[in-house]
């Protein structure tokens, strides 16, 4: 049974007829349940008893328009869009299961309809043998070029030999994967910043992003993750997998207002077309529905 959204929760806070100091409080636990965070539960919190002082909002339409202002504020949308007639590399990160190598065919598909572009695709998570298989099979039924070399193979050289390909082709995107699992910190950051240094050998005149997939499901899990790669590497955009719920996807909100990290898309099912430029609007209607 899914778990109830945050606009179902705060109904239920209202059927209870709680005011004053058990009403924040029991408002804060429902924004941490929904994934929001601690902190930016806090935050929210405080700006509502401010508004309304210490008895507290009166209805949950009060609360709604305030949390819908509130949480937008917050929200901070990435830059999607690419120049057609420049080189660009997004190299997309992200733990192993978040949906990372499926995300990498839609965002080809949404390039190559919104600019026509033929991206070439660079299997760089060369630890597993099953990631370079997913990739070239998406590669097959997008009709797309992809950059493969033997599994254990240096995923440096996969994406210098991507670069090289999609130079040779005059293709001007270049989507990488990466490996999402890493025995420590000490060895994510060396691997990255081994092929942040041949990206900018090879590429120096690129436009280079690095984007973080995060599964909506995994809560505040989501949240240490993006905190873990920022650290490491500088993420610059993050998309949002498995966003099919209004009870999922709370966690956006802590990455965006304590992370400062804009959302660029979200995947909301399976097909290559299931994938959104992220919209704070929407996000935050689907949020509070």
């Amino acid at each position: 049974m899914a778990k109830p959204g945050l606009g179902e929760r705060l109904k239920n806070l209202f059927s209870k007829n709680s005011s004053g100091e058990d009403f924040y409080e029991d408002f804060e636990d429902i924004l941490i349940e929904g994934d929001i965070g601690a902190a930016a539960a806090i935050e929210i919190s405080e700006h509502l008893r401010e508004t309304f002082g210490r008895k507290g909002p009166e209805s949950r339409e009060q609360v709604s328009s305030e949390l819908k202002t509130l949480i937008g504020g917050m929200m901070n949308e990435a830059d999607t869009a690419v120049d057609p007639e420049k080189t660009t590399i997004i190299l997309v990160l992200g733990v192993n299961g978040v949906g990372k190598t499926t995300t990498i065919a839609k965002m080809a598909e949404y390039y190559r309809g919104k600019y026509g572009l033929e991206p070439v695709l660079s299997a760089g998570d060369t630890f597993r043998a099953a990631a370079i298989d997913q990739l070239k099979l998406h590669g097959e039924r997008l009709n797309l070029k992809v950059v493969h070399q033997q599994p254990g193979s240096d995923p440096g050289a996969v994406i210098y030999d991507s670069i090289e390909s999609a130079n040779a082709r005059n293709a001007k995107l270049i989507i990488a994967d990466t490996a999402g699992r890493m025995h420590n910190k000490a060895n994510l950051v060396k691997e990255l910043q081994k092929i942040d240094k041949i990206i900018a050998s090879k590429a120096s005149n690129a436009e280079y992003r690095k984007i973080l997939v995060i599964d909506a499901t995994t809560g505040q899990n989501g949240f240490r993750q993006a905190e873990l790669f920022h650290e490491a590497v500088g993420i610059d955009q993050i998309v949002l997998t498995k966003y099919d719920s209004s009870a999922k996807g709370g966690v956006a909100v802590s990455i965006s207002s304590k992370l400062g990290l804009p959302i660029a898309f979200i995947g909301t099912g399976e097909k290559y077309s299931d994938l959104k430029v992220f919209n704070t609007e929407e996000y935050v209607e689907k949020l509070l529905s």
